[in-house]
C-alpha cells in the first residue's frame, strides 16, 4: 500500500520511492521517531499503523484525513 500511496503522490514517477526509504515516505505513527518523521514530512503526509482505529484520536475523524 505505502509504494501504491508514495506512486500516487508522485504522479507515478517511481524516481521518489526508489530514492527515499519506506521509514521516510510513511513513518510510523506509534514510534517517537516515526511520530517526528512524520510531523517534518511534506503534505500530503503518508503515515502507517497498525493501531486500531478505536485508538486513533477523535479529532482524527474530524479532520481530512484518509484511511
Amino acid at each position: 500500500m505505502l509504494e501504491i500511496l508514495s506512486l500516487i503522490r508522485q504522479d507515478g514517477d517511481p524516481r521518489w520511492c526508489r530514492s527515499v526509504p519506506n521509514w521516510d515516505r510513511g513513518p510510523w505513527l506509534e514510534t517517537l521517531l516515526g511520530y517526528r518523521r512524520a510531523r517534518g514530512n511534506a503534505r500530503p503526509r503518508i503515515i502507517s499503523s497498525h493501531l486500531p482505529v478505536q485508538m486513533f484520536p477523535k479529532a482524527f475523524f474530524g479532520s481530512k484525513a484518509k484511511v
